[in-house]
């Protein structure tokens, strides 16, 4: 099993979006952890509290302000750094909020990814660039296996529409303007259900539980068979960070579409994880179910990982139930007064052991 190697990234200038969300500031955590110069690019953190905010991400990094459906801007802040790897996070990522926002998550998902990559055109130290989707650009079928990189783009609501647009606006920048042996290398990525500690994300199951959980009052769930693709936040990153490594290292041999997902067994219902929190939490946490009526979501989705595993040696590497005993054990330390800066640090040394 490979593992994310550590001094390869000591000292490359890295470029990230998105760097003020839940996945960006663990991604932040991480590369400054191993000697990465890094420099983000987002919008403010969108919550209160934030794991951007609570971990102090920017006390480790650059960190500017930013709207990535502002090409001038993105393209200043990109060109000025000068990097040498780009890792492209930076999303509205809510499919109830796509319902809400239809042009605003357009406008985000799709657009930006075009300044965004058409910013790294004038990067001249440019080698590696991963643009980062999720499990729901697939044309969903509702069938019980997994789906591979080369199944169709779809997209029922706005929100999976438009990344599967983002995928395909990347396969068209790859043809077009990063296929030369002297352009960068040009890779997507596509995570499922991430999940871990200090995300306190609008509308996504574990946190809206852990509030609920203290005030005392059940969890309000809107499609407790729906069946999802759950793992720790640190197993797509450790993905998308040796991605780039081998699209730094190798190039257009690893330009293509890649899913990180979790193991077939991992892939759960949300009654069973709800199941779960609430007996870890115990006292009297509970939930019930919405009987309002719902826009539509998938019931069923599940990724193939089996050529990350073959062309990366990527596995994931903690199982389910680790995971909600360490989302657990982060917000406990939270809320008892820890430094989570270090408490985080030191859940990447171990997942890095691992």
């Amino acid at each position: 099993m490979r593992k994310v190697d550590e001094a390869f990234w000591k000292g490359k200038r890295v470029f990230l979006t998105g760097h003020t969300g839940f996945k960006g500031s663990w991604l932040s955590l991480w590369l400054s952890s191993m000697g990465a110069t890094v420099k983000g690019f987002a919008l403010e953190p969108d919550t209160n509290p934030a794991m951007f905010e609570v971990v102090r991400v920017s006390s480790l990094m650059e960190s500017e302000i930013g709207d990535i459906r502002n090409l001038e801007d993105v393209s200043k802040s990109m060109k000025s750094f000068n990097p040498d790897i780009l890792i492209h996070m930076a999303a509205q990522p809510l499919v109830r909020l796509s319902y809400a926002q239809p042009v605003e998550t357009y406008a985000t998902n799709v657009m930006g990814t075009v300044h965004v990559l058409e910013a790294a055109r004038s990067c001249p130290n440019l080698k590696a660039i991963v643009s980062v989707t999720t499990d729901k650009v697939y044309e969903n079928q509702e069938w019980l296996w997994g789906y591979r990189e080369n199944e169709p783009m779809g997209g029922y609501d706005p929100y999976s529409s438009s990344k599967g647009c983002a995928e395909l606006v990347t396969a068209a920048f790859r043809r077009s303007f990063f296929s030369n042996h002297d352009s960068p290398a040009l890779a997507s990525a596509r995570a499922g259900n991430v999940i871990g500690g200090g995300d306190w994300s609008l509308d996504r199951l574990i946190p809206d539980a852990i509030k609920a959980f203290e005030k005392g009052e059940p969890v309000i769930i809107r499609n407790p068979l729906a069946t999802r693709p759950w793992q720790h936040v640190l197993e797509p990153l450790s993905g998308y960070l040796m991605l780039a490594e081998s699209l730094y290292k190798e190039g257009k041999k690893f330009a293509e579409a890649w899913n990180f997902g979790p193991e077939d067994k991992d892939c759960k219902s949300v009654e069973w994880i709800l199941d779960q929190l609430v007996s870890e939490w115990g006292g009297n946490a509970s939930w019930k179910l919405d009987e309002n009526p719902q826009p539509h979501e998938a019931r069923f989705l599940k990724l193939d990982c089996s050529k990350a595993k073959a062309g990366l040696n990527w596995y994931p590497k903690w199982e389910i139930e680790e995971v909600i005993h360490k989302i657990f054990a982060w917000h406990a330390h939270f809320s008892g007064g820890f430094d989570m800066q270090e408490f985080s640090l030191n859940e990447i040394k171990t997942y890095q052991r691992l």
